[in-house]
């Protein structure tokens, strides 16, 4: 069952006296959350083009720094998705999500380009919400994600250690 907000939005409670997760709790509202990913990944349009992007995608283009605080502003919808009872492998896939999106943006240029197509925010924002609409109904497919990703890591990593193995065989072998 999703958790109601601690503070209504019609309410008009004392900030000073409320608890310090009172104070937050706008920060995870549902509304809060939609315009969080809307603005890192989708609320501007390159003219001509019809291609959304959001700050991620702009701050992804000072190198080294703006990466990182890119992937610091991402952490909100899993920390959100986290602080409302979201699955462990949901929040799994989440990680990974962020973690392509920051590993792959931090190349310059290409991955800047991938950031705006890849939209981390979005699909960790899609996840929070099919929880919320459905709890624990869907954990199968994230499970079938995270699989699909180990077994290609170990053919990524394999391939090149059979490589190695094989050269080296060769060469002692003569």
């Amino acid at each position: 069952m999703p958790r109601t907000d601690p503070i209504p939005a019609s309410s008009s409670i004392d900030l000073k006296s409320a608890g310090r997760w009172n104070r937050g709790a706008w920060l995870f509202r549902d509304r809060t959350l939609h315009g969080l990913e809307i603005l890192l990944d989708e609320a501007f349009v390159l003219p001509g083009t019809g291609i959304r992007l959001g700050l991620t995608g702009i701050i992804g283009l000072v190198p080294g720094l703006g990466d990182v605080v890119a992937g610091l502003l991402s952490l909100i919808i899993p920390l959100a998705a986290w602080m409302r009872g979201v699955p462990y492998v949901t929040l799994a896939r989440m990680a990974v999500n962020l973690g392509i999106g920051v590993l792959v943006g931090s190349v310059p240029l290409f991955g800047d380009i991938f950031d705006i197509a890849w939209k981390a925010n979005r699909r960790n924002y899609r996840l929070l919400c099919r929880h919320l609409a459905a709890p624990r109904r869907h954990t199968g497919w994230d499970w079938a994600f995270l699989l699909l990703l180990a077994a290609t890591l170990t053919l990524v990593f394999a391939i090149p250690v059979a490589l190695v193995v094989w050269l080296v065989a060769l060469v002692l072998r003569r």
